[in-house]
């Protein structure tokens, strides 16, 4: 089978468009790095969607737990403390298990005037299920990081928006939002590229792939159980990876450079990727 063969039968398979039957017998490297390119697409999905939702949760944990008042510190405290004291990989499946004790016809909320019923049945997949645990895992890392850049926030600066008269409103999205993510996001780079990488624990997690369909991950395994020979399909995938993160890089960099477009070049904080071997 040729590049192109491969691309037009499997190039969106992850999706559930086009051949479902996985290539048997002899197996080429063409096949390879389509189908697991094709699953790259979950990873990115995972990834986006989680980063996207986290970022606000974190804003909202990271307000939450410097606010004076103790019944919005004290729960935002918890959250963080337990998602980040707690591997992820136990979190999907406490999370899965969860899950399946829900009504698989949904939950009815009483309105008043009507019932609504929610659906809870897709909580159960991975295309949901496990992007609810990634959502909340990285809003708990993120939080933390935007609590502790919302801290260094120079009280010089927040007394001047008080001397020009600013409502506080005006403080927060003019003064104080910009410098925390200014101060937060070269941390925050580092936080979505493990993100990125820990999308992988999904394939070991007990969520099912949606149409029998998986990750990268889930097709690099499949290729070695059927060639004997990890040495091609687990560094495809690691390469894969390595290509994404330097576009992570590359965005995130872009984004540090508008938010630090203020300060002179050679004050500028640049972004480092510090690899955690430990989380």
């Amino acid at each position: 089978m040729t590049c192109g063969e491969a691309l037009h039968l499997y190039g969106l398979r992850a999706l559930g468009i086009g051949e479902r039957r996985l290539p048997t017998g002899e197996i080429g490297l063409c096949e390879q790095v389509v189908l697991i390119g094709s699953g790259l697409l979950w990873n990115i999905y995972f990834a986006a969607l989680a980063l996207l939702i986290g970022f606000f949760l974190a804003t909202g944990l990271a307000l939450a737990k410097a606010s004076p008042r103790r019944w919005l510190s004290k729960p935002a405290d918890l959250f963080i403390f337990l998602f980040r004291g707690s591997p992820l990989f136990i979190q999907f499946f406490f999370a899965y298990e969860l899950f399946m004790l829900l009504p698989k016809v949904g939950v009815d909320i009483p309105l008043g005037f009507t019932t609504l019923t929610v659906e809870t049945r897709w909580l159960t997949r991975a295309w949901l299920g496990a992007l609810v645990v990634l959502c909340l895992n990285t809003a708990a890392y993120s939080g933390q990081i935007f609590y502790g850049a919302l801290m260094a926030v120079p009280k010089g600066d927040i007394e001047a928006a008080d001397a020009y008269g600013f409502s506080s409103r005006q403080k927060f999205t003019r003064i104080v939002w910009p410098t925390m993510l200014r101060l937060a996001w070269p941390a925050y780079t580092n936080e979505a590229i493990f993100l990125l990488h820990a999308t992988t624990l999904v394939f070991f997690s007990a969520f099912p792939a949606w149409q029998q369909s998986g990750d990268s991950l889930y097709y690099a395994s499949y290729f070695v159980s059927r060639t004997f020979n990890p040495f091609v399909a687990y560094p495809l995938v690691g390469l894969y990876f390595i290509l994404l993160t330097l576009l992570v890089i590359g965005l995130f960099g872009l984004v540090n450079r508008r938010l630090n477009r203020h300060v002179p070049q050679t004050a500028r904080r640049k972004l480092r990727f510090k690899p955690q071997y430990v989380r």
